[in-house]
Order: structure tokens, then sequence, then C-alpha cells
């Protein structure tokens, strides 16, 4: 799981959202919370991980998992 900050911000990135923009998308209240995420200083809760996954159509295991890509 230590690539999942990296992953999340291709993902972000990908799909031209700003970090104020997927927190909103998300429904957290804080973006400073993506920005942690991403930097690896913090990690989602389960519930989290699965809307970033249906939000950019990928699996938990892509986004968790070190040895798979995310695309």
């Amino acid at each position: 799981m230590e690539r999942f900050g990296e992953k999340l911000r291709y993902l972000r990135q990908q799909q031209g959202f700003t970090v104020r923009q997927l927190a909103e998308e998300l429904d957290i209240k804080s973006h400073s919370h993506i920005a942690d995420m991403e930097n690896g200083r913090s990690k989602p809760s389960v519930e989290l991980l699965v809307k970033i996954a249906d939000l950019f159509n990928v699996t938990t295991d892509q986004l968790l998992r070190d040895d798979q890509e995310v695309e």
C-alpha cells in the first residue's frame, strides 16, 4: 500500500480534478485529507477506499496492491 498516494494523485490528475474538487466529489470536508493521503501521511478508511475505487472505476486491489497498476 506504499504506492496508494501516488496512484491517487495519478487518477486525480488524469480526471482533471484539483485536490479540492476531489474532496467535494468524495464528500470529504477537508481537502487536506486528500493531500495527506497523496503524500503518504494518512491512509483511507475502507469506506473512503471504496468511494475512490468507484469514482475512478478501478478496483480496490489496484489501489492497494503495489504490484498492480491503475489505468
